[in-house]
Order: C-alpha cells, then sequence, then structure tokens
C-alpha cells in the first residue's frame, strides 16, 4: 500500500506522511510540483531520522505518477465523495492519493481515479489537516488488509 500526494504544499505535512509511511510500511509518492523546495529542512525535521525508513519516490507529473503505478487501483480522499471511507473496500496494493492542501485535485486528476472517498467529519468544519487524514485513512486501509504493522 502506497501514499500518493499530489503538489503538496507544506514541508510539514510532506514529513509528517513521510513519518507515517515509515511506521506502517507504506511508501510515499510525491507528485509534483512540490510548494517547496525538496531540500526544505522542515521535510526532515518533521520527519526525523523516519526519513531512512520509507520509500519515497518523487514523479515530475501526475501523468508520469500514473505510468510510473500503471495498474495499481487509484484511491482520492476528498471532501466531494459521498462514500465513507470506512464503507469501502481496499486491497492490498491500493494508493491513497490526497490533494494539495489549498486545493485539492485538479478535475482532470479527478476523472482519472478509480474511487472517491471522504473522511467522515462533523459538516460544520471544512477539513482534516493533510498528515491526519493520511493517517486516518492509511490506518482503516491497512487494518481491513491485515497489513498492520504488529
Amino acid at each position: 500500500m502506497r501514499i500518493a500526494l499530489f503538489e503538496p504544499e507544506i514541508a510539514g505535512n510532506v514529513g509528517n506522511v513521510m513519518r507515517l509511511g515509515a511506521c506502517m510500511g507504506a511508501g510515499v509518492d510525491l507528485i509534483e510540483p512540490l510548494g517547496f523546495p525538496w531540500d526544505d529542512r522542515r521535510v526532515r525535521r518533521a520527519a526525523m531520522d523516519y526519513i531512512d525508513h520509507v520509500e519515497v519516490v518523487r514523479h515530475a507529473s501526475f501523468d508520469a505518477f500514473r505510468e510510473a503505478r500503471a495498474g495499481c487501483r487509484l484511491v482520492l480522499f476528498t471532501t466531494r465523495a459521498t462514500l465513507s471511507s470506512y464503507e469501502f473496500e481496499y486491497r492490498p496494493d491500493d494508493i491513497l492519493l490526497f490533494g494539495k492542501e489549498s486545493a485539492g485535485v485538479t478535475d482532470a486528476v479527478r476523472a482519472e481515479v478509480d474511487a472517491s472517498v471522504r473522511l467522515p467529519m462533523k459538516p460544520e468544519v471544512r477539513s482534516l489537516n493533510l498528515a491526519t487524514s493520511a493517517g486516518l485513512a492509511l490506518g482503516e486501509a491497512l487494518r481491513q488488509t491485515g497489513q498492520l504493522p504488529s
């Protein structure tokens, strides 16, 4: 299982997702452009020494990402979806896709995904933090597929 971040804008979020991937055994795909310099020290500060325990792959574009990950099911997490992420049936090789913090994904990307789900939350709030969303999503997906680390 993998986490993919579409054009992430905040270095700290990327670092936290990398740490999540390291702890849970999930690779991380970063779809460029990034909203910060890759050598940004905030990435390393958030990821800490966990950065050496996660496979991170950078892709120059969404098209490059799709080509590299052809054959894998792409599950988009979006507030626009109606299906709860807890009612969805995950597969062991799914890629969990999250959009950029300020705008999500483009309509073109939305049209390319295999499924769209939403994390349930109270209606009076807009969204969860990117790294928090990834943690909730990955935890449920790994639980369902029997891949939670011991």
